[in-house]
């Protein structure tokens, strides 16, 4: 028989087996000493697991937990599935080089890859890096934005329909980013006061802006359409809408209510990637793309126009109309107003503006 073990008796290398003095005869294997499992409490998560709660704290949107998520996976594979604390300036910068050489990234996605591995090894693996700061990132070329005339923009809205038409004008509109627009929600439009609230813009900063005065009676047609969906959903057992900042748990009864809904829902219901809760999300982007690239075609403009050309439209043609710069800076959002001068280029008002010495021969 084993001898009781003893307070401080030594474990051994294989495992929490029982010390077993040499001349004590060993057990069968049925009686062993087996120690329970760990807890999953304590058990360290995986890393990209790691990289998810650390997004989910932030309160990061779902886009950026994706987007960096897969920038990780994607340098741990490039480096044949090694640990990125095994890793350093060599292999990020080794990475870096791929993305431009081989598989000739934009600047912009290039960049996006870095402040994904900035976020992995600050903010995950609590590694402070002096040199990552120091990798050369990509200088991102300087682009003027393209610009439809007034009527270019009327001829692409004459050949959209529904709540297509309805976001596109809202978009040309209000200089609404298309996210912005899409994440619009009832209690955010005053019509009595004629105004749009944007919350959690870029920068998660709210601020107004105009609603349209050609959108109000088709908004408001609209939003019967959309009540009237959200009573079936209720009535069916759904119509709880995603709440920011955990108010559901705060306010249970409130993603019932009429005045958190979308204003522009999804059609069908989905399951939320987080809670995995059955809830009728937005209109995903690639709805309004896809119109404004068929809309684009149909109107024969020959310009890339996406759902952004439309923001510049609204910025250039305030501008034009002789709007101060600094009120177009606050409808659009924008916290410096170095970046509302690309637009003076666009208007060929450089300064008090430049004429050709050609018109005058």
């Amino acid at each position: 028989m084993a001898q009781p073990m003893m307070a401080g008796a030594p474990f051994s290398q294989r495992g929490h087996e029982q010390f077993i003095p040499p001349h004590a005869s060993r057990p069968d294997s049925a009686s062993r000493f087996h120690p329970p499992p760990v807890p999953l409490e304590v058990r360290k998560p995986k890393l990209l697991d790691q990289v998810r709660a650390a997004i989910r704290t932030r309160h990061y949107s779902w886009r950026t937990e994706q987007t960096y998520v897969q920038w990780s996976k994607r340098f741990i594979f490039f480096h044949n599935k090694r640990h990125p604390l095994e890793m350093g300036e060599r292999e990020v910068s080794q990475f870096l080089s791929a993305l431009a050489v081989e598989k000739h990234v934009s600047a912009s996605t290039q960049s996006q890859a870095l402040s994904a591995l900035l976020f992995l090894y600050r903010e995950v693996l609590k590694q402070e890096l002096p040199w990552l700061q120091e990798v050369v990132r990509a200088k991102r070329p300087q682009r003027l934005p393209v610009v439809l005339s007034r009527t270019e923009v009327r001829n692409l809205l004459n050949h959209l329909q529904d709540e297509k038409w309805l976001m596109a004008t809202i978009l040309y509109g209000t200089g609404l980013r298309l996210m912005e627009c899409l994440r619009l929600r009832i209690k955010d439009v005053d019509f009595a006061r004629n105004q749009i609230t944007v919350r959690e813009g870029k920068g998660n900063k709210d601020r107004l802006t105009m609603l349209p005065s050609a959108v109000k009676e088709p908004l408001a047609r609209h939003l019967e359409r959309v009540r009237e969906q959200h009573e079936r959903d209720l009535t069916n057992g759904f119509g709880r809408v995603f709440l920011p900042d955990a108010l559901d748990r705060k306010y249970p009864n409130a993603n019932r209510e009429w005045g958190w809904q979308w204003v522009f829902p999804a059609t069908q219901i989905s399951i939320d990637p987080r809670s995995r809760a059955q809830r009728r999300h937005h209109l995903h982007e690639s709805v309004l793309h896809r119109a404004i690239k068929e809309a684009t075609r149909r109107a024969e403009i020959p310009k890339p126009v996406s759902c952004h050309t439309l923001r510049h439209s609204f910025a250039t043609h305030l501008l034009e109309d002789g709007y101060d710069i600094r009120t177009v800076q606050e409808l659009l959002g924008h916290a410096d107003v170095s970046t509302m001068m690309i637009y003076t280029h666009v208007l060929n008002r450089g300064g008090q503006g430049v004429h050709s010495p050609a018109d005058r021969l």
